[in-house]
């Protein structure tokens, strides 16, 4: 199975400037990614193409350092309204016409930089042997949920039987809710070319491990991301 790990990285950024350039460990926040698909790429039992798709130099700079593939990103597909599914799109492009025939679109966002160095070898197998059209990476999450009141003087609404709560270490897998992430989806290339979506047709969930669920939107996750990488084996500075 032939795989196209493709990893957006625009420039810009609305919240912290320069994030995906940003030090985390030690590295530029990007390059943890690249580094987890590149082990992915030793693991699995698939071919991997990693790429990233940038219209920044530094950031395609980084990228071909870390050992990745630069696909330079049209720039009406780099503007801060432009969705994720066209510049996946640009990217099977890309690669498709260099007469490579693509299984499976594995979709990493940078901005979530913990992951198990398994994490995309696991996730590809699991694509693999499963035979779903679409995996979603996910964080399990308790079901302890609750509602806003529906309007003035009713009563907030629990997501779980209050009269018979679990303890937290009895729930049984299906008594989970997980929670997509962002961090990590499996596609075959076939739901992005007829849906132009990177979930659709039979859908299974990845489980990744709760601490594999950090995102940096605001500079404190940084520290929170460097415990959890240092955590999982990652050699941080």
């Amino acid at each position: 199975m032939t795989a196209l790990v493709v990893i957006p990285a625009r420039g810009g950024s609305k919240g912290i400037p320069r994030k995906n350039l940003l030090p985390v460990g030690g590295r530029p926040l990007i390059a943890w990614t690249i580094a987890q698909a590149l082990e992915g790429r030793a693991d699995a039992e698939e071919d991997l193409v990693v790429a990233v798709s940038t219209e920044d130099a530094e950031i395609a700079q980084v990228a071909r350092e870390r050992g990745a593939r630069v696909i330079d990103r049209p720039a009406e597909l780099a503007v801060d309204t432009a969705p994720t599914e066209p510049v996946v799109e640009h990217a099977m492009d890309v690669v498709e016409a260099d007469g490579i025939t693509l299984d499976a679109v594995v979709l990493l966002q940078a901005t979530s930089p913990v992951r198990r160095p398994d994490t995309i070898g696991r996730a590809l197998a699991q694509f693999r042997a499963g035979g779903a059209d679409s995996l979603v990476g996910v964080v399990p999450q308790s079901p302890f949920f609750w509602r806003l009141p529906a309007g003035p003087g009713q009563s907030a609404q629990a997501a779980y039987d209050t009269a018979a709560r679990p303890r937290r270490q009895e729930l049984e897998p299906a008594q989970m809710h997980y929670f997509e992430n962002g961090s990590l989806y499996v596609t075959a290339p076939h739901i992005y070319r007829t849906l132009h979506n990177r979930i659709g047709g039979r859908t299974d969930l990845f489980v990744l491990d709760e601490v594999e669920g950090v995102d940096i939107d605001t500079l404190t996750d940084v520290a929170a991301a460097e415990a959890m990488l240092a955590r999982l084996g990652w050699r941080t500075a």
